[in-house]
């Protein structure tokens, strides 16, 4: 479970996943000051079974996350909450 995080679209057909997790985390990073630590996907951007890390986020296949999107974020620790600051 994502405690907080970004949903990122990118439909581009030149890039792949590594380099479209790569540009999403940078803007997560920019955006919340730390970097995503986990990062969902459709299964299709995935092979079956296949779990990866870009850049220090794992990348996990999810059904409930449309094709071209990619959500990024910081998993929450059982019993621990991030204090966040907008």
């Amino acid at each position: 479970m994502i405690q907080e995080g970004m949903l990122w679209y990118d439909d581009s057909p030149t890039r792949s996943v590594s380099e479209k997790v790569e540009r999403a985390a940078a803007r997560y990073e920019k955006k919340y000051g730390h970097k995503p630590d986990v990062c969902y996907v459709h299964p299709e951007h995935l092979k079956e079974g296949e779990v990866s890390v870009v850049e220090g986020v794992k990348v996990l296949p999810s059904k409930s996350v449309l094709r071209y999107h990619f959500w990024l974020g910081v998993e929450a620790e059982s019993g621990k909450k991030r204090k966040v600051a907008f």
